[in-house]
């Protein structure tokens, strides 16, 4: 871990320590994973200006979101299976984002339930929402994000139903995961993962199971969400939830101007720019492409946050300087996670924040804050 001076290093770090279909559920995208490339592949198209005889002391990464001030605009984007990668992996990923002084966001369909993060940590978290088909227990998981005191709610739009992830389909990673010969062949080449696994009792999505009448084990919870995601989920059903949520709000999954219009109308606190990491709607653009015409539209009234494609602090850099004020990351922390827990995902969030804070002086600029297009080369 010590040795680790990028995210590529803790990429190949977590694909030898963890099982190929737990890997794979991280490193991949839909179809033909064209989008999910494009995510990194466009971030790295944008050079920098590189600017020398500058005093660039005394520099400040620091940024607010949703009014509190960060030590650089970086949050722990939501993620399924984080549990998986490390045993107690929300638990441990909420207690570093916290310690580090980033926010972090527990999925719907997390391992760890919204109560376990709750009970094991101090400081407040973000709780990401999909809706479901069972309204009912929608409105069980915002009543239990509120008892939990999450600070902030994120509602993604993106996953009214699956993109076909054809690798996820191969492994058999499903609710419960296959354990066909060929998947406990290799579990049994990652005996650390294993030993690791046995001692957690939490292996199961806990936001749900337990939580849901007749879904009380990982077999009854398959055939339950099968047909759970809301196909019929329109923007008069965002409003309600919004409605019922009295504290900060948040969309993901906006890739498009009108409806980056549509959320800012709602009145919601930021939206987040993202294609679910190319892991949805194959053949779109990437984020970064679509960032500066979203914050044209409605960067004026409404922050606009971006993630899918963030891989280093010169991503963190690239994005606030075409108008984010904010940003997620998702695989660049769970790489860390899945290589050496807790402490993995600190050592992620620190190469992020030394490249960012670097990549910055370089660019001969102080303040974060400041920053703008012109460090960017046209």
């Amino acid at each position: 871990m010590q040795l680790a001076t990028c995210i590529e290093d803790l990429r190949q770090m977590h694909r030898r320590r963890v099982p190929r279909m737990f890997y794979d559920y991280v490193d991949s995208g839909s179809w033909s994973e064209a989008t999910y490339h494009a995510n990194e592949d466009d971030f790295a198209r944008l050079k920098f200006r590189q600017k020398v005889a500058v005093d660039v002391s005394g520099r400040s990464t620091q940024m607010p979101m949703l009014g509190q001030m960060l030590p650089m605009p970086v949050a722990l984007a939501p993620t399924g299976f984080a549990g998986m990668q490390y045993a107690d992996g929300e638990i441990l990923a909420a207690k570093a984002a916290a310690d580090f002084g980033v926010p972090f966001t527990l999925s719907t369909l997390a391992i760890c339930s919204i109560e376990d993060v709750a009970e094991a940590t101090d400081t407040p978290f973000w709780f990401q929402l999909y809706v479901m088909r069972d309204r009912d227990f929608v409105r069980r998981l915002i009543a239990r994000a509120k008892a939990a005191k999450c600070s902030a709610l994120m509602l993604t739009l993106d996953l009214q139903l699956m993109g076909q992830r054809h690798k996820d389909i191969k492994n058999g990673l499903s609710a419960p995961p296959r354990l066909t010969m060929g998947n406990i062949i290799n579990m049994m080449t990652k005996p650390a993962w294993c030993m690791n696994m046995l001692t957690t009792k939490r292996r199961e999505f806990r936001n749900i199971v337990g939580h849901v009448e007749g879904v009380d084990d990982m077999r009854s919870l398959a055939s339950w969400t099968a047909d759970q995601f809301d196909t019929t989920l329109n923007w008069d059903d965002v409003a309600a939830i919004r409605k019922a949520w009295d504290g900060a709000f948040i969309i993901k999954g906006i890739l498009d101007v009108e409806d980056a219009k549509a959320a800012a109308n709602i009145g919601v606190d930021a939206v987040v720019v993202s294609n679910h990491g190319g892991r949805q709607l194959d053949g779109t653009s990437s984020t970064i492409a679509m960032l500066p015409q979203i914050v044209d539209a409605i960067g004026k009234t409404t922050d606009v946050w971006l993630d899918s494609g963030i891989r280093s602090g010169q991503d963190v850099l690239r994005a606030v300087a075409l108008g984010a004020k904010g940003t997620l990351i998702g695989r660049a922390y769970l790489y860390g996670l899945g290589a050496g827990g807790g402490a993995g995902v600190t050592k992620a969030l620190e190469l992020i924040h030394k490249e960012l804070d670097t990549t910055l002086g370089l660019c001969g600029e102080k303040n974060l804050a400041k920053v703008g297009a012109d460090i960017l080369l046209s």
